[in-house]
């Protein structure tokens, strides 16, 4: 009989997270997850709370597993946290723990729209972190998520938030185009980069089959609910997301959405052989609100 599977998750307590631990649990797969808080856990599942991630204690939890899941990042700076420490250098701290515990394979999770050329500060600390994993030169796959949805994603909560108050805001025209993704496709993709060796040392964007306007996506979302859609300029927009730390948008949040990212879903669609989820059809159905 085959030696069961053993994955490390680091960032436990995410939305990605939450929701692969669920799938790979359901497998029967020995999950290690790893969180700064303390989580509920689910079955076939060590849980280990540390607050920073310390080497020394992890190494002979994780040591020769089959596959870490590194999804630790932040998406908003501050005072406190920021990209280069959070983004980059833990990156490279978890990359260094993985070589040192012998594991075999390394999932990431980088960003749609990241580049050698980006000059936005979200999107070099996560290319500087693809660089630290390539060079390593263990066996990776990167991924460059666009939005990822399912039920308590966060901008499915904002949008919850948003119809109590009875008002969303829409920085500038909101015709700038997503590709959002289901999160059970993602989960899917991201077990299936662990076991197929197709998906060996290769960069890939996680997007959905479908472009949609940003405008249009919230659109659906709302479901014809009567709420009033606040379009606020962008060069105001960018001016509240500077001086103002409870604005909805952070300054990467707009850098983002008015880059226009789009990425290549039929390379996804031809490696994973999977069926996507239409997330068109999904809004559509209201299961989100």
């Amino acid at each position: 009989m085959d030696k069961p599977l053993q994955i490390v998750i680091t960032g436990a307590n995410g939305f990605v997270a939450k929701n692969l631990r669920k799938y790979l649990s359901e497998k029967n797969i020995h999950l290690i997850s790893i969180s700064r808080k303390n989580f509920k856990s689910f079955k076939n599942e060590t849980k280990i709370v540390s607050k920073n991630y310390d080497q020394k204690s992890l190494l002979p939890k994780i040591k020769k597993s089959d596959a870490l899941i590194h999804l630790i990042g932040i998406g908003k700076q501050s005072v406190n946290t920021d990209y280069e420490s959070i983004n980059f250098q833990l990156t490279r701290k978890i990359v260094s723990l993985s070589k040192k515990a012998k594991i075999k394979k390394f999932v990431y999770a980088s960003g749609l729209g990241v580049s050698s050329d980006t000059c936005v500060g979200y999107f070099i600390s996560k290319y500087k972190s693809e660089k630290s994993i390539i060079n390593s030169k263990i066996d990776y796959t990167i991924f460059r998520p666009s939005y990822i949805v399912g039920k308590d994603d966060l901008f499915t909560k904002y949008l919850k938030k948003s119809i109590k108050k009875d008002e969303i805001i829409i920085p500038g025209s909101g015709k700038y185009s997503i590709q959002p993704i289901s999160i059970n496709d993602v989960t899917k993709i991201i077990f299936q980069s662990i076991v197929d060796k197709k998906f060996k040392n290769k960069i890939i964007d996680l997007v959905g089959p479908e472009i949609i306007s940003f405008e249009k996506y919230i659109q659906l979302f709302l479901q014809k609910k009567k709420i009033k859609l606040c379009y606020v300029d962008i060069e105001k927009a960018y001016n509240l997301a500077i001086t103002d730390s409870k604005f909805d948008y952070g300054v990467d949040d707009l850098n983002i959405l008015v880059g226009n990212f789009v990425g290549d879903h039929e390379k996804l669609r031809n490696l994973s052989k999977i069926n996507f989820q239409s997330v068109k059809e999904l809004l559509k159905t209201g299961a989100l609100l």
